[in-house]
């Protein structure tokens, strides 16, 4: 009896212990490094571009990014102007988001992850289906976000995470 109390005792420590350990791999952004940094560093907007660059800004003497980032202040990664997965035949058909920009951190209030929704004060979203992978290591319910207006697709914002320095295309669904 006191054996199989034991092995019972000692298996729920280990799972509970890989749990613990599995969570804190989920929150601290899984197999991308967080970038290390005091505070937050938020970007001002980015710059339009002209169409007609083919692929997205590569940063010098760095591969190619998995997920679009932002250092120093410069967008990497950014979708080209022309790209035909950004042509919406309606543009801002549910309306504009109102509070943009660097001055606006928000928290997620709530999100449905089978439908790439989030909901910030003031609307919702849906994230582009070609972006949701880059989310993965996101954490909806602790990470701080800025939406900028994407100057190169109408209709896109941009949903700019704090923490991870990444950011994805977004379609403002309304508030």
């Amino acid at each position: 009896m006191r054996t199989h109390f034991a092995v019972a005792l000692s298996t729920l420590l280990v799972v509970s212990q890989a749990m613990q350990l599995s969570a804190q791999s989920r929150h601290e952004g899984g197999s991308r490094p967080s970038p290390v940094r005091p505070s937050p560093v938020i970007p001002h907007e980015p710059m339009a571009r002209e169409p007609g660059h083919a692929a997205p800004e590569v940063e010098r003497g760095r591969p190619p990014a998995t997920a679009p980032y932002v250092r120093d202040g410069h967008w990497y990664g950014h979708a080209a102007p022309d790209d035909p997965r950004f042509h919406l035949d309606h543009p801002f058909q549910s309306g504009h988001f109102g509070l943009v920009g660097p001055s606006h951190l928000y928290a997620v209030s709530r999100f449905d992850l089978a439908a790439r929704h989030i909901w910030l004060p003031g609307g919702m979203f849906e994230i582009a289906d070609w972006d949701w992978p880059v989310t993965t290591p996101w954490c909806w319910t602790c990470d701080q976000f800025v939406v900028y207006l994407d100057p190169d697709h109408p209709g896109w914002y941009l949903v700019y995470d704090v923490r991870m320095g990444e950011y994805v295309h977004a379609e403002f669904l309304g508030g």
